[in-house]
């Protein structure tokens, strides 16, 4: 995982070297997107009225328009920077990236869309309260909610700066602290001006341009092959140094043991982790109806599997055309393959053809980190203003407005918190952050929320139990895990206090979220409310009540 996950610790010297000559090219660009996607901000803003338009956009996009939202959100820069390079460096193997990111689609689909869609408002939350004690639940789902954006955040926020520093050839340590600064205040602006709304349409466009750069890129990578995969894939092998074993399992996942354990835990934790996590749940409220919400589940299954697909072309096309020792040599993680790729497809370091290319996939990753960055804002500062400050301080006694101001105010707070630690992280390994945010919403929040949904005997004290005991716990195994100490890419490569022998807790900390939940329902005193359970089963399948 700490590969995948590795952002930009060192944009190559491509970047720096090809990229000082189109420099005002490249910020150019990196201004339009900026501009414009602040104007859809200030747009969307002047049309956000109440709670239900801050937090849900006022339920007004449809189902096409919210799958495309939720690409937008959850193909983040680990997904476009992160797996080409893991393709490009372990071939096959990079790929199951791909397929565990994808696959997790089913389990929402399958499992949470339409039920949290019928039975909750405006935040998870709303779901686990509905039939239990209201401000226990909603505290510890505030807090579950805020620990997995803060750390998904901060990953983008590191990758953002690292990513704007290097390629506008920023060297010194004032420079790259205001860029991550100036990042944060662009966040903060998108999610207080233009709330849901203006995220989504944010996302939305920040969709478009991925699938488009990304197309263009497989285009002209096929196009150097005469469009035959099998050329492509033998040059790759070829240019890898693997030969055959580049194109085959177990380069990566394979040598030893706990390897092949370390993957399992690892795709246990995409796979599952998606579902529960904060920033995708509450898109499931921005539709009008459960159905609306089933159909952008599986408009986003269609686009985001199109763009997995093409992370073939990506990774095995920068393992041909740039090779691993120049990878490695320019960002040992492989992140920055993608951008190597487009600049060696249009014509190299040199040529306008290449900084071109570059200049666009660059601000096209960088849309990718300000979108996400965006969605993440707006689950925790929602989860905050809903849950903790109405209905735990207030009772529920406060007013829309009061809500929303709320809201407005926690995203100040939670931005310049994310915006603080992106300045202390900025030369760190973020693998441990990605990894925990996944761990967590896997391990705390989805098996709460299934239980909840599917078992009328689950209590307030098994959420508890669940939520905080899949918190800390994943917490605990990632603090003690080779991801944070004990090897050249841990986030504390001179330290050396990692007692848990896999990167990603998720094989330990999942199944223990669910025991958790079961046992602290099966101990407790507290009678279930049955007749709450059935109202709420009714609800999530047929959205009588829904809101």
């Amino acid at each position: 995982m700490s590969r995948t996950y590795q952002l930009a610790a060192g944009m190559p010297a491509l970047a720096a070297e090809g990229a000082s000559q189109h420099r005002a090219l490249i910020i150019t660009l990196f201004a339009v997107f900026v501009a414009a996607t602040l104007g859809i901000t200030v747009w969307a803003g002047r049309q956000t009225k109440g709670a239900e338009d801050f937090y849900a956009g006022g339920r007004q996009f449809s189902g096409f328009q919210n799958g495309l939202a939720i690409s937008g959100d959850y193909m983040s820069a680990a997904s476009f920077l992160g797996i080409a390079g893991a393709i490009a460096l372990f071939g096959y193997d990079g790929f199951l990236y791909s397929i565990g990111f994808l696959v997790a689609w089913l389990v929402a689909l399958l499992l949470v869309a339409e039920p949290l869609r019928n039975s909750g408002r405006f935040t998870m939350g709303d779901v686990l309260a509905y039939r239990m004690r209201q401000r226990p639940v909603r505290t510890a789902a505030g807090v579950s909610t805020i620990v997995v954006s803060i750390f998904y955040l901060l990953a983008q926020m590191a990758g953002a700066g690292a990513l704007v520093t290097l390629l506008l050839g920023i060297t010194s340590e004032t420079g790259k602290i205001l860029v991550v600064v100036l990042v944060g205040i662009v966040m903060i602006l998108y999610v207080t001006i233009g709330g849901m709304k203006g995220t989504t349409w944010v996302q939305m466009v920040k969709a478009v341009l991925l699938i488009v750069g990304t197309l263009l890129i497989t285009f002209l990578v096929m196009l150097k092959f005469n469009f035959n995969i099998s050329e492509l894939l033998g040059r790759a092998a070829e240019e890898s140094g693997k030969g055959a074993a580049f194109l085959e399992p177990g380069l990566k996942y394979g040598a030893t043991a706990t390897s092949k354990i370390d993957f399992l835990s690892l795709g246990i934790a995409l796979v599952l982790g998606t579902a529960g996590l904060p920033h995708i749940l509450i898109r499931f409220y921005t539709v009008p109806t459960a159905k609306a919400a089933r159909k952008s589940v599986n408009w986003a299954i269609g686009i985001i599997g199109v763009f997995y697909l093409m992370t073939i072309a990506l990774g095995f096309g920068a393992a041909a055309l740039v090779g691993p020792k120049a990878i490695t040599e320019a960002n040992p993680a492989g992140n920055t393959a993608a951008p190597q790729l487009a600049q060696a497809i249009g014509g190299g370091a040199d040529s306008t053809g290449g900084a071109i290319l570059l200049a666009v996939i660059s601000a096209v990753a960088f849309a990718t980190i300000l979108a996400v960055v965006a969605g993440l804002t707006l689950a925790s500062s929602s989860s905050f203003a809903h849950d903790l400050y109405v209905n735990v301080i207030k009772k529920g006694k406060a007013s829309e407005q009061e809500e929303v101001r709320a809201a407005r105010w926690a995203t100040v707070g939670i931005g310049a918190v994310a915006i603080v630690l992106g300045v202390f992280a900025r030369g760190l390994n973020v693998a441990g952050l990605v990894a925990l945010a996944f761990a967590v919403a896997a391990s705390a929040n989805l098996p709460t929320i299934l239980y909840s949904l599917f078992w009328k005997r689950f209590t307030t004290s098994g959420a508890l139990w669940s939520i905080y005991g899949g918190l800390i716990s994943s917490v605990f195994l990632v603090l003690f895990s080779p991801v944070v100490s004990g090897k050249e890419t841990s986030m504390f490569p001179g330290a050396d206090f990692a007692f848990f022998p896999l990167e990603n807790p998720g094989l330990i900390s999942i199944p223990l979220g669910f025991l958790l939940g079961w046992l602290g329902s099966l101990l407790s005193k507290e009678e279930p409310d049955v007749k709450k359970y059935a109202e709420l089963e009714v609800r999530s399948l047929t959205g009588t009540g829904a809101h």
